[in-house]
Formats: structure tokens, C-alpha cells, sequence
């Protein structure tokens, strides 16, 4: 059938048809699937068979035991065991490749949007190039490279802003004009091409051959892998091991890795966790031999037509093309998150729709016309997990220890070879070998409900080729249980961001003011606003919700010893604040706090909305191993943060109490515990802005109290609300890092400029501090540097090339505008020899590069330096 006709016979299908309500019969079994699919149970005989073998051959223990037999797990298998470690099992309860890897289309891509996801690919790529050589096993790996088709001015930008975030990296990437994309891809209309983003080593590799070499490469090395053997339950042991039950018997496991694909919230159950993630129904339709393709000499690139949404590619002689249907018409499994998977699913298909992607279906005959005459000999729609967000969840999980999870893989094909190396390194490295925050299946908890994860998982999969912007707000399922006591007062007032299930104010309206949502990669609608909220903190007094905050109280007999080696700053003595960074044993910054010692023995430790869980159980596990005596106690849900700054702050909380707020009585980062309007809080004299004060730590249910106390207590000096985008201009004017973009697992402190939160002569040995030692021995090799640029209607937003004599020599890390110079601002990494004052740089934004100079930071003092130098005779500099 050919896809030209399939309009004309959906609108016939019920008198063709008559009792069956779909043309599946008619278009499906023109061919069988690539594969056999298994349909029903084993025999009784295989059974049997199997269980021979696996009694032959069975061990009760093992270093690690992987759960799921698709490429995630094969390559996690392969990768444990090449690294050395001797008893990997892994345990797979029905066949290898079952699930989402057999029917998957197998893309490779070296593009990603994610940063360190670059990284991902480009391992799995590399990988996959040389794993047939090594060991013996054919992949049927095709590298004819892709290109991601821009039709709109809009859509050049985005490929002009991934650009300039790919040229740090060493994935092949390039920006290409219509007559390339005509001569790599003859047979696409271009008549509405406006550019291509080509990556030449891109392509596709057969799922099941991929995953076979993998498996043969991880027998090879010693890993053990079972099957038929169903994982039936998971028990823990006092000292934080695992008994893995299974029909054949019981293996006790050092730490268990959940890598089955749509099972794995069956598996999750049986630890008592429900994991945020929904089977979708993804459908590609493979044609006949195509005369126009089979008379090419080379095999056509991969296309990806964004506004189309979908991707097409060469299939033997013919073509195969898989679309992404909007949220409106793209299909759930949810009864398998209601009533679980189906006990003897493994390699089936679901029916097909032909409805649902007709959209798509005639954009792509639009671009490529051969489609059109093109026979249809399969349709292949399967189940692929999705998680709220579309990325995977991958590592260790907070609250059970020696858990790891690598799951919720939309493009686990891609994402296979780098992801088994990731966690086999971070696994035998005791850390992760380099920042996938992302990832971190961390980033969910109690607040992602089934009915989020599938509002969310509709949206991301009909978001698949949606533009990508800075900035950038996804709406469904919002908002969450997680709203603060002022969400309803606030949020007719102004445009909400979306913070680990807190819903956090990014900018406030006035009248007049555009309120709508528009994403840009040049300035936007909410430029005036924010700059209109810098000046009220910068002259007056401003308040802003920040109850998305992770909050944790460390207490008891061991906690400042405990503290200590945890942290490379000193312990704060009590009534003080300072800030604290937690570092891998590498010497890298896995995360950064502030830490206010309460009363004797107790603290108070705050992080990022976006850390929340992933630093809680980084704190957990080294209280576990080193059989420390504390109570750790995650607060996040119960507390709420009201932060007031402005040189006015002062003035109207002083009206508030009767404790003595003058700089003399509560100095810089000093805290205490008092009433402000009645309401008991804890009040820490410290501000993200860089400005005069104050954070206000209190129960949930007083936030709107609280806020509304303060707000009409500072009538007389004009207060008003500011969000997150005017704090954040305010924290690069006073050259504040931000941990995720000047600090992460990818960089050490004394590159980042840390020196003085790095207490390298304290006593007690930190974790981190030996490798510090040496790395400041050896000298550093890069270093963050603060650049001004001279811009036009574009600022930096993090992650963009800088140049310097016509080579890329690194990135910036974040930006913005600076509405006290009227310039852009950003930090960024250069190497050690281009990082003094007064270095002219360049920076690329959307394909321009523009002029930019080192200078010495911080470009505006904060209000506490400020003071000092008045107090000396020096006068402020502003």
C-alpha cells in the first residue's frame, strides 16, 4: 500500500473493514517484523533447558547484579566486567534485547542539546565503531551522518545556538546551507530548507546485533548473564547489601542495578518505590524498495525535520520514517501504570494507528516526494518508557542504599554504550566520572504523582522536536502539591518558573507590561521588568519567595565531627553562617551549602531547589559509612524562605521585631532564631543578591502571614517584589558562582576561584582534600575568568564558545545583562594563560562572535565589602 493512498483508505476503512476499527490488518502484515516476536509463554522444554543451564553455572553472590537484559543493561554488564570487576551478573527474565531495545529504530546521534550528554554520545558512538572488531559479533552499524532540517528564521537560530554549544566539544558537528543539504540528501524537496546542522558521523546500528556484541563482550570478561531468570524479590540486609530472590535461586548482591526498561516500576515496587514513568506508543513505518533510493551510490543521511517532527532514514533499499505526534493525539500505556505490565510481554507490538500520525505523514511526503509512491510493508508501534522530562534516571537512588537505577530510556540506543560506561566508572570510582545532574533520577520525589508523570510524559513526547529555547517553561501538570503559602497571592502577578516541583516567580508584572510566555534567543519581553526589579533591590527594598530551597537539619552527638569531614570549610561556630562546599574524592564540587550552626550540635543546611535530593543523599551515604552518630532530617516540604534585600531591608524588618537589627548587633552571616511579626523564625543575615539582607526560615503555613506583614510594613519605602532572573543579574554583578554552572562535577574549586571556602591547613581530612593537595601542586590548567561583552540584542546564557586567534579555546558558564554598566556579563573557562585581566576574547552568540575582556571582579562590590571600605576611608566603588 502505498503511503499516498493512506488518507483515502482511513476515510473508507469501515467498508473495507467492517467490524475492526483500525487499517492495521490491511497495512501491517504485508511483511513480518524484522525480528520473529515471541508471542506467548516458553515451552515447558526451553524451561526446563534453561534451568539446566543456569544450575550449571549458578552464583549466590556477586559485586553487582543488573536487572534487565535490553542494550542499557547488556552495556552496563560489558563495561563492569572490561573495568575488572569480577562477579557482574545480570539477570533477565525473559530474553536478551525483550522489551523497548528489539523494535527500537536504533538512531545514533553525536547532537544533544544537554551538555555532558554530548559526552554520552559521543562514547557510544565511538564505542560502537570499534565493538564488532573487538569482540567478533557484527552490529550492522551504518554512519551515512544526519541532518536536522531548519525551515523557519526561528528554527536557524536554534541551530545557530547549539552551534556555538557544540564547538567546545569534539562531536563533528556543522551549520550547512541548502545546497549541501540538497547534495547530501538528493531526493528532499528544499523549497522550504533554510539551513541544516550536519553531523557526519551520525547514523543507525541494528538494536538486537548491537546488543548481542555487547552481551558476547561481557561473557567475555567475565560477567555472568541469566535468562530466563525473573527477578521475583529484592530484599535488603542489615549492612545495606541485597538478597535477589529469583525461581532458580538467590543471589546476595553488593548492590543491584534496575535497568528494565517498561518493568522497571515493577521492579521499584518491590522496594517500596514508584517510579515516575509511563510506557508511550511510538510508531515508524518501514516502505518497500524505492527505485530512487535503491539507484543512490551512497547511503542517504538520517533527516530530522523539526517543524515536520519526525526523523526519516534509509532502510536497505527503501525508507523508514518515525513521527512524534503532538500531546493531543499521541497514545499512554497507562493501564500498565495502573495495573502493571502485562506478565508475558516481552517482544509484542501494539496495534498500529495510522490516524494518530497522518500530520506528519504528509510533511514528510512534502519534503521527500518519493515517499509518496513509496509501498508500505510495516508499521512498527512499541512501547518506550518515557519519565516526566523525557531524560533517563540514572545512578544511585536517595533513601535505599546500593540502589542504582538506569531507566526511562526515550533513546536508550544512543544513550546505551556511554551510559554503561558513566555508571561502571562511577560505580568502581566511588563518584561520577563527570556532571549529570540532569540525570539524577534524584530530581523526583513524593511531589510527582502518576497523574504529573503523565501529563508530563505526553508533553515531552509531543515536544520532541519543539524549539529549544533558553529559559525555557513546560507547563503541563502544573502546578504540583508543591506551592508555597504566597503561590495564590502571586501568581496573577507574575510569570512563574518551574523549580523541582515549586512553582518559584522569574519575573513580576506591571500594567502595561506584555505578561505572555515568549521564549527567545534575543531578549524578550520580561528585559524591562527585570531591570525595572534590579533597581528596586539596588535602591530600595525587595522580597522574593524562595521556599524552593533544600533544607536539611544535621544534629547530635557526632554532627560537627561529621560536618567536618564532609565539608571543606570550616564548621561555623554557633550563631554563624558561612558556605560550605561538599567535594568527590577527586576534588571536584559535588555540591555547595550554606550552613548555619543553630544551637549546640545543631545546623542547618541549605542547598539549591535543583539539589535537593541529590545532595541529601550524598550527605546520607558518607553518614552511613563512616557510622556516624546524627540525626539527618530533610525539612524542604515544611519550611518556607521569604528573602528581603535592598538597602531599605533593614529599615522595614526593624518595624517588625524588637530584636536589635543594626550592623553592630546582627552582623554579616550571622544567624538566630526570633519573632518577626509575631511569627517565630529563623533569620540569617545573608542575600543571593549581594545586597543588605536577610532570609527568612519559617513553617510553610505562616509564609502568607509573614509575607504580607512585611510587605505593609515596607509601604512607606516602596517595596516590591522581585523573581529569579533580576537575582540572578545580581548575583553575576557580584561575581557570585552558581553551583550547575560555575561549580559541578566537572570542576575543582581552586579553578572556579574558591580558594576562600577551601580550608586546605583545617585538621581534619575532608573528603577531597588530598586530591586538592596535588592539584595545586601540579598547577591548574584552566581557570574561570569574568568577561564583559559588548553585545547587541543577545546576552550570554552559559555554555557558549569563546575564541581567541581563530580557535576555540573555551566556554562560558553563565550570563547575563549588567543594567548597572549597560554591557553583557558572563563567567567563563579559559585556559590559565588567557585568563588575566584586560585579554580581549570573543564570544559566539548565534553565530556572531563578538568582542569580550577579562576584567577583575566583581564588577559591583556587595553591600558588606561596601562597608568595610567606607569604614576605612576608601569609598565604594559602584
Amino acid at each position: 500500500m502505498r503511503l499516498q493512498h493512506v488518507r483515502l483508505l482511513l476515510q473508507k476503512r469501515d467498508h473495507l473493514l467492517p467490524g475492526r476499527g483500525r487499517v492495521h490488518a490491511v497495512v501491517t502484515c504485508v511483511r513480518e517484523p524484522r525480528r520473529t516476536v515471541s508471542t506467548g509463554p516458553k515451552k515447558e522444554s526451553n524451561v526446563k533447558s534453561a534451568s539446566s543451564i543456569l544450575g550449571k553455572r549458578w552464583k549466590d553472590t556477586a559485586e553487582t547484579v543488573i536487572i534487565g537484559g535490553g542494550c542499557v543493561g547488556v552495556s552496563l554488564a560489558y563495561h563492569l566486567a572490561k573495568a575488572g570487576m569480577k562477579d557482574v551478573v545480570l539477570l533477565e527474565k525473559s530474553e536478551l534485547t525483550a522489551g523497548s531495545t528489539w523494535h527500537a529504530a536504533g538512531l545514533t546521534t553525536y547532537f544533544h542539546p544537554g551538555i555532558n550528554l554530548k559526552k554520552i554520545h559521543y562514547y557510544s558512538i565511538k564505542l560502537y565503531e570499534v565493538l564488532e572488531e573487538e569482540t567478533g559479533q557484527a552490529v550492522g552499524f551504518h554512519q551515512p551522518g544526519s541532518i536536522r532540517i531548519a525551515s523557519t528564521p526561528t528554527r536557524v537560530d536554534e541551530l545557530r545556538y547549539q552551534m556555538t554549544r557544540g564547538r567546545w566539544h569534539p562531536n563533528p558537528q556543522y551549520l550547512i546551507g541548502p545546497e549541501k543539504v540538497k547534495e547530501l540528501f538528493p531526493l528532499l524537496n528544499i523549497d522550504k530548507v533554510l539551513a541544516g546542522l550536519h553531523n557526519p558521523g551520525d547514523g543507525h546500528i541494528d538494536p538486537y546485533s548491537l546488543t548481542m556484541a555487547l552481551a558476547s563482550g561481557a561473557r567475555k570478561y567475565g560477567a555472568q548473564l541469566y535468562f530466563p531468570a525473573q527477578v521475583t524479590n529484592l530484599t535488603p540486609r542489615p549492612d545495606g547489601t541485597w538478597n535477589v530472590g529469583t525461581p532458580h535461586g538467590t543471589i546476595h548482591a553488593k548492590r543491584i542495578v534496575n535497568a528494565t526498561g517498561f518493568w522497571a516500576r515493577e521492579v521499584g515496587k518491590l522496594l517500596g518505590l514508584d517510579h515516575p514513568l509511563i510506557p508511550v506508543h511510538h510508531q515508524y513505518v518501514v516502505t518497500g524498495t524505492v527505485p530512487e533510493v535503491k539507484a543512490l551510490k551512497t547511503e542517504l543521511p538520517v533527516i530530522r525535520d523539526l517543524e515536520g517532527s519526525y526523523y526519516l532514514r534509509q532502510e536497505r533499499d527503501g525508507l523508514l520514517f518515525g513521527p512524534y505526534e503532538s500531546q493531543e493525539k499521541m497514545k499512554l500505556q497507562d493501564s500498565w501504570v495502573t495495573h502493571g505490565v502485562p506478565p508475558g510481554f516481552g517482544k509484542e507490538l501494539f496495534e498500529s494507528d495510522l490516524d494518530r500520525i497522518m500530520q506528519h505523514v504528509e510533511a514528510a511526503m512534502d519534503m521527500v516526494p518519493v515517499l509518496r509512491n513509496a509501498d508500505i510493508i510495516n508499521i512498527v508501534s512499541g512501547p518506550i518508557t518515557y519519565s516526566p522530562d523525557l531524560l533517563p534516571m540514572v545512578g544511585p537512588h536517595q533513601g535505599v542504599q546500593n540502589y542504582w537505577v538506569a531507566i526511562g530510556f526515550g533513546y536508550g540506543i544512543i544513550h546505551a554504550g556511554g551510559i554503561g560506561k558513566f555508571l561502571s566508572d562511577w560505580i568502581i570510582g566511588k563518584e561520577p566520572p563527570f556532571d549529570l545532574i540532569e540525570l539524577d533520577p534524584n530530581r523526583y520525589g513524593k511531589w510527582t504523582t502518576t497523574k504529573y508523570t503523565a501529563l508530563k510524559a505526553r508533553e515531552s513526547y509531543g515536544f520532541n522536536n519543539i524549539v529549544g529555547y533558553p529559559k525555557e517553561e513546560r507547563f503541563a501538570g502544573r502546578p504540583t502539591e508543591r506551592v508555597s503559602g504566597v503561590y495564590e497571592e502571586l501568581k496573577t502577578k507574575c510569570s512563574m518558573g518551574f523549580h523541582a516541583g515549586w512553582e518559584q516567580p522569574h519575573w513580576f508584572y506591571k500594567p502595561g507590561d506584555d505578561t505572555e510566555y515568549k521564549p527567545s534567543f534575543r531578549r524578550t519581553n520580561w528585559f524591562e521588568p527585570v531591570r525595572r526589579e534590579y533597581n528596586q533591590v539596588m535602591e530600595k527594598v525587595g522580597v522574593i519567595d524562595l521556599s524552593p530551597f533544600g533544607k536539611f537539619t544535621v544534629k547530635g552527638k557526632d554532627a560537627i565531627k561529621f560536618l567536618d569531614h564532609l565539608l571543606a570549610n570550616t564548621i561555623p561556630k554557633e550563631g554563624f553562617t558561612n558556605i560550605s562546599h561538599m567535594l568527590t574524592p577527586r576534588g571536584r564540587v559535588y555540591a555547595e551549602l550554606t550552613v548555619s550552626h543553630l544551637s549546640p550540635g545543631e545546623f542547618l543546611l541549605i542547598t539549591g531547589s535543583g539539589s535537593e535530593l541529590h545532595d541529601l543523599r550524598w550527605i546520607e551515604e558518607f553518614a552511613i559509612q563512616g557510622n556516624y552518630n546524627v540525626e539527618i532530617a530533610n525539612v524542604t516540604d515544611e519550611v518556607g524562605v521569604l528573602g528581603v534585600a535592598g538597602p531599605l531591608s533593614r529599615k522595614v524588618l526593624q518595624k517588625l521585631t524588637s530584636e536589635d537589627l543594626s550592623e553592630s548587633a546582627f552582623k554579616f552571616l550571622h544567624g538566630r532564631r526570633m519573632n518577626i511579626a509575631g511569627i517565630p523564625v529563623t533569620a540569617i543575615r545573608i542575600s543571593y543578591t549581594g545586597e543588605l539582607g536577610w532570609e527568612l526560615f519559617h513553617k510553610r503555613q505562616d509564609t502568607s502571614v509573614l509575607y504580607n506583614k512585611i510587605m505593609q510594613a515596607g509601604d512607606e519605602e516602596g517595596i516590591d517584589n522581585f523573581g529569579t532572573y533580576a537575582m540572578n543579574a545580581l548575583r553575576l554583578e557580584k561575581a557570585f558562582r552558581g553551583w550547575g554552572a560555575e561549580m559541578n562535577c566537572d570542576t575543582n574549586p581552586l579553578e572556579a576561584g574558591l580558594h576562600y571556602f577551601i580550608k586546605l591547613n583545617k585538621q581534619a581530612d575532608f573528603i577531597g582534600k588530598q586530591a586538592l593537595q596535588q592539584i595545586k601542586e601540579k598547577g591548574l590548567q584552566r581557570k574561570l575568568v569574568y568577561l564583559t561583552l559588548e553585545t547587541d540584542n543577545v546576552d550570554p546564557e552559559g555554555n557558549e564558545s569563546i575564541w581567541h586567534d581563530g580557535k576555540v579555546v573555551g566556554n562560558t558558564t553563565s550570563g547575563t545583562f549588567s543594567y548597572s554598566t549597560n554591557k553583557s556579563l558572563a563567567f567563563a573557562y579559559v585556559p590559565i594563560q588567557l585568563s588575566e585581566p584586560g585579554r580581549k576574547l570573543e564570544v559566539e552568540l548565534l553565530g556572531k562572535h563578538y568582542p569580550a575582556t577579562v576584567i577583575q571582579e566583581p564588577l559591583v562590590l556587595t553591600e558588606p565589602t561596601r562597608n568595610r571600605m567606607q569604614k576605612k576611608g576608601d569609598g565604594a566603588k559602584l
